[in-house]
């Protein structure tokens, strides 16, 4: 699964593109978000390159949706560094975790 790829599934996975507009990640940093419970939601940053080793998922607690992308979580409940292809299998299980 390439970048562009993973971009498409987040899409039709409801994933929202959420503005990126704090200093949490580097600028041109692209901020996908889908709430999985009341204030805890499913995060896909993907660095500038969009290459498989600038891609971060995390499960982490905002006090609301609009306070992604300006602020930093206040928890971080899970945190995985895509590196490789191999790394791609955890991403793809959450993908069809969070769908349920």
């Amino acid at each position: 699964m390439d970048s562009q790829k993973i971009i498409k599934n987040l899409k039709h996975k409801d994933f929202v593109k959420v503005p990126n507009i704090g200093k949490w990640y580097e600028e041109g940093a692209a901020i996908y978000a889908k709430e999985i419970k009341e204030n805890i939601f499913l995060l896909f940053i993907i660095l500038k390159g969009i290459d498989i080793e600038n891609i971060k998922a995390l499960i982490a607690c905002f006090d609301c949706f609009s306070s992604i992308g300006i602020k930093e979580p206040e928890q971080i409940m899970f945190y995985l560094h895509i590196k490789d292809k191999d790394d791609l299998h955890y991403f793809e299980q959450y993908l069809k975790t969070s769908n349920n």
